[in-house]
């Protein structure tokens, strides 16, 4: 298996050091500070197995789960403001806070991945704008609203990840303070980027901000963007249809996995997964069932936006399953992370979705979700849904188990020093054994001679038989699963 670099390489690049390294420890005081900056984190791995996106032509595919690890280092950071792309003696450009390392056999998936790069400014007369992109025939409309989160006056820098019609987008955002009438005294932009798939944007995540900042300091100098786009610029095929080629055949023995199986690698300086479970605690098991009922679910949480899109992440995570045929008739649980009010159109056609915002007027759309997040309040204006609101023993006990098994992780690796598992491959696994264990026992009941699903089968899919009817029935008629679903009443000896 071959390694790769956890400093979110661009073609495996990494960040070229400063002369005199001076790294600085994220305070543990400031969790807010240490969520929202990719800075300060090690990428870890993981995949969206039942998600199915794509990632050579960010179109929807049926997959299984396959894990992949990834080695923790620390980044380093550039200082602002260095700008034009310089040439070694083998004539390979390098891009300001990068340098190039090690294609290898990723080679083929890593290239030819970026549909358009952009600078996004305000501007005190006209609002957000597109300042500068490539290539300028592109339709970036309303990207210039999704890669620059409503509220972000408040905060110095932010990421956001979005969709944009078929392509998703990565931008980093900062805002400088400047002596500055014309401005009022304060400078804000985003750099960002457009792929057809959201899986391999973490790779660039260290190249835009180094971007942004030199935005700031040295408006109006796109030359390391234009180099970047020209290295790495999409050949889309000529029928038009915005998708990227095939992964080639030669290939695919290497590449299967990588090809074949969507991953995104979290940056969350704590573990994206384990964040998510200390802020939802026991409510994530609600959201659980949510994800498996493929109900549409929108997060709503001021600026910083960033390791919001994390949580939708999170989210569609939990409905991963790896049992070949499961879901392929159900709509995929699809994770458009930023939007604002340019995507209520979008969302009305959606089926099931997982999304964030931080304008509060979307929490009055109640057509366009089913399930508002709000914090680590988790409701739905559905009378038919609230009920799996309530959590019960089963649920508890999930909880419990899960929190065992993190405990023991973390211990191993303190004690035994075995980093052999991650705190993402524990969370990612524990929640599709889970799923895979329902629908096994679906599947064996729908195919047997009394397909009728008793107590006994409920309690061994590790559900409530009672608490969990309700949530049963959803799940029998989203899937097409054919049992009948018989439960003792508790009332009667």
């Amino acid at each position: 298996m071959v390694e790769q670099s956890d400093r979110a390489p661009l073609l495996d690049w990494e960040e070229v050091p400063p002369a005199e390294p001076a790294p600085t420890s994220p305070s543990l005081e400031d969790e807010n500070s240490l969520e929202s900056s990719p800075s300060n984190c090690r990428p870890l791995g993981s995949t969206i197995a039942g998600i199915g996106w794509d990632t050579s032509a960010g179109d929807l595919t049926n997959s299984t789960a396959v894990n992949s690890g990834s080695t923790s280092s620390p980044s380093k950071q550039t200082g602002p403001g260095e700008g034009a792309p310089t040439c070694n003696e083998q004539a390979e450009c390098t891009f300001p806070g990068l340098a190039v390392k090690d294609r290898r056999v990723s080679e083929w998936e890593e290239k030819d991945q970026i549909v358009a790069v952009f600078v996004v400014t305000f501007d005190t007369r006209s609002g957000n704008m597109i300042e500068w992109c490539l290539p300028q025939d592109v339709n970036l409309e309303g990207v210039e609203f999704k890669s620059m989160a409503s509220g972000s006056h408040r905060i110095t820098s932010d990421f956001i990840y979005f969709r944009k019609g078929s392509y998703f987008g990565l931008a980093c955002f900062a805002n400088m303070p400047v002596e500055s009438e014309l401005e009022r005294g304060a400078r804000m932009k985003s750099v960002g980027i457009l792929s057809p798939s959201y899986t391999l944007l973490y790779r660039y995540m260290h190249f835009l901000e180094n971007q942004v900042r030199h935005q700031l300091q040295c408006p109006g100098q796109y030359s390391p963007l234009e180099a970047f786009y020209e290295d790495k610029k999409a050949v889309l095929p000529s029928g038009g249809n915005g998708l990227v080629t095939a992964c080639p055949t030669s290939a695919l023995t290497t590449m299967v996995n990588r090809c074949m199986h969507p991953e995104m690698k979290i940056t969350h300086p704590a573990g994206c997964m384990s964040q998510f479970i200390r802020f939802f605690g026991e409510q994530i098991m609600v959201l659980w069932k949510f994800a498996l009922l493929r109900k549409r679910i929108l997060i709503f949480s001021p600026p910083p936006v960033g390791v919001v899109c994390y949580r939708v992440y999170c989210c569609c995570c939990l409905a991963n399953v790896s049992i070949p045929g499961i879901g392929v008739a159900v709509p995929e649980l699809r994770p458009f992370f930023y939007i604002n009010v340019a995507d209520i159109t979008a969302l009305e056609t959606e089926l099931s979705y997982v999304a964030c915002t931080t304008e509060k007027i979307f929490e009055e759309k109640k057509d366009l979700y089913d399930v508002y997040v709000d914090n680590q309040n988790v409701k739905t204006h559905r009378e038919s849904l609230q009920p799996l609101l309530r959590l019960n023993t089963a649920d508890k006990e999930k909880y419990r188990k899960l929190s065992e098994q993190r405990q023991l992780l973390l211990y191993s690796q303190e004690v035994d020093g075995d980093c052999s598992s991650s705190e993402e491959d524990l969370f990612i696994l524990f929640f599709m054994e889970q799923n895979n264990r329902i629908f096994q026992t679906l599947s064996e009941v729908a195919g047997s001679a009394d397909p009728t699903l008793t107590a006994e089968h409920v309690r061994a899919m590790g559900l409530d038989p009672q608490g969990d009817r309700g949530f049963l029935v959803d799940l029998l008629e989203v899937y097409g699963i054919d049992v009948m679903l018989v439960i003792d009443n508790p009332c009667c000896p």
